[in-house]
């Protein structure tokens, strides 16, 4: 007997459960005939006309399940959906992916990330009126630049394990708030002194070190694991996406409103932020009210089949300090801690000297400079997305973690390597910022290797994992952002700065395809 309903999924009568549709748990209730019913003549009857009724209504959701999709809304009828243990879910479109509740919370993290970068790269643009108005030498304006990193260098550790106990939620929002309180205060602690103005960048170092640690503990809470390099690519984009709105607004806002008026716009903007993100955000998936039943189920589910032989279920909350010497004794650990590190490093030169070097090699104003450095964080961008998305549907067609990861890690370090080089040998701003683009977009593989790698490895240490390979990095970026200035002083030219970095990429990606790993450890048991 066939049915009318034309289904694309196979329905197994054996399967099925028994009905749980309010209408068939009390017919008295619902319909008045079944009172006049005899209890001795109606018990098979009813029996019978209950399982019909049961097989009729789930082949009926089934089908209208199949035909709106899985995440198409809320259903209104949640008593009769299926469950993953009755049902696999289906992989959502690329429009449901898109139009989910878990993407809302990655857009809302992008933007986070993008007023964190666009905070910092501030002070990359202003250096250069602030140098000539000080008389500061090309050192110190690096040290000026640097005390960002001062307090950058003390939070990420202890940030990491605040977002593992309180959640990426919370942290992210005190991060924000005090990051923004610190970027709208520095006109003022410039005029008051030096020391302030320095006291004040160390203070927004500090808070923005919760950034990165908040987004993946967030994204590892709301992705399935084939779905994380897409969304840490999202949220990426919005990283990068600051540089470029920081490079291209902060030389017309200070043409406009003085050097100090940007400081004041993006402080602003923060605090807007974490009043939306307060109140149209959840910490989990579970917590959310705006969140449909499918979405839900198919989060579960991919957690669970991830998760079920580590007993990790739905814990929100994890050991606030892993045991650091094991930690430290996997390669694994080690080659997240020296990728971070030649990844901020490489970040950091490129994100505080590139204006400078723009102007000082091809002597373009600060605008012109502003723009020709801009130009490749847009890119790094839209090529961090595609690489995601390529990453994804590299683990979706059967290809193992490990492999991919090394893959990806690879392209965001030999690329910028080779990119580099051949920046030293062009001739014209053009070609300039031609090959700096190539440098920043390839860099961006770099976001679907060793920054998803922490949420595999080490799922429940996701932000201390990530505060100790922070810090390395934060380490690499002080020294180059310090040792760039004092290199260039020495040596009288960038060009030779941008060599050794060039060559610390090479190295970096050999270290990492030889340790690296894309399996989960447990860190709690030595010896595996």
């Amino acid at each position: 007997m066939s049915c009318p309903l034309s289904l694309t999924t196979k329905i197994h009568l054996g399967s099925i459960p028994k009905c749980r549709h309010p209408c068939s748990r009390n017919p008295n209730s619902s319909s008045p005939k079944f009172a006049s019913l005899s209890t001795n003549s109606s018990i098979s009857s009813s029996s019978i006309a209950r399982s019909s009724k049961s097989l009729q209504v789930k082949l009926r959701d089934a089908a209208l399940s199949v035909r709106r999709g899985r995440f198409g809304g809320a259903s209104s009828r949640g008593s009769d959906s299926f469950t993953p243990d009755e049902e696999p879910l289906q992989v959502p479109s690329f429009i449901e992916f898109l139009t989910s509740e878990r993407v809302k919370v990655v857009i809302m993290l992008a933007l986070a990330l993008a007023l964190c970068n666009a905070d910092r790269v501030v002070m990359s643009v202003a250096i250069v009126p602030l140098s000539l108005s000080h008389g500061w030498s090309t050192s110190f304006a690096g040290v000026v630049q640097s005390s960002f990193l001062w307090g950058y260098l003390a939070s990420p550790i202890a940030g990491g394990a605040l977002v593992d106990y309180y959640g990426g939620k919370i942290v992210m929002s005190w991060g924000v708030a005090l990051w923004s309180l610190s970027t709208f205060l520095t006109p003022w602690a410039a005029d008051a002194s030096l020391w302030a103005l320095l006291a004040t960048r160390a203070m927004l170092g500090i808070a923005e070190g919760v950034a990165l640690p908040s987004m993946n503990h967030m994204i590892s809470r709301w992705f399935p694991q084939g779905e994380r390099a897409r969304a840490v690519g999202i949220a990426m984009a919005g990283f990068q996406l600051g540089c470029a709105v920081g490079l291209i607004l902060s030389p017309i806002l200070m043409s406009k409103a003085g050097v100090f008026g940007p400081f004041v716009i993006f402080g602003l903007s923060g605090f807007l932020w974490v009043l939306v993100w307060l109140s149209a955000t959840s910490s989990t998936p579970d917590r959310s009210t705006q969140i449909s039943k499918y979405e839900l189920n198919y989060i579960q589910e991919k957690r669970q089949q991830t998760q079920k032989s580590f007993n990790m279920g739905n814990k929100s909350k994890s050991k606030v300090m892993p045991p650091f010497k094991i930690l430290f004794s996997k390669p694994s650990t080690w080659s997240l801690m020296i990728a971070n590190a030649m990844h901020s490093w490489g970040f950091f030169v490129i994100l505080s000297w590139m204006p400078l070097y723009f102007k000082s090699i091809y002597h373009v104003d600060l605008r012109q400079a502003a723009w020709f450095s801009a130009v490749p964080w847009t890119m790094m961008a839209l090529v961090g997305y595609f690489a995601a998305a390529w990453s994804d549907m590299l683990i979706q067609g059967g290809m193992t973690i490990t492999v991919t990861r090394k893959i990806m890690q690879s392209i965001g370090f030999v690329g910028p390597g080779i990119a580099l080089i051949c920046l030293t040998t062009a001739r014209s701003p053009l070609v300039a910022s031609a090959w700096l683009t190539s440098a920043v977009g390839l860099k961006s593989f770099s976001h679907s290797g060793f920054l998803v790698n922490i949420q595999e490895i080490a799922p429940e240490y996701t932000g201390i994992l990530h505060g100790i390979s922070n810090t390395a990095g934060t380490v690499a970026a002080i020294v180059g952002t310090v040792g760039a200035g004092y290199f260039v002083e020495l040596v009288g030219s960038f060009r030779g700065f941008l060599l050794l970095t060039s060559l610390l990429y090479f190295l970096a990606a050999i270290f990492w395809n030889v340790f690296s790993s894309g399996e989960r450890i447990n860190f709690d048991e030595p010896g595996t």
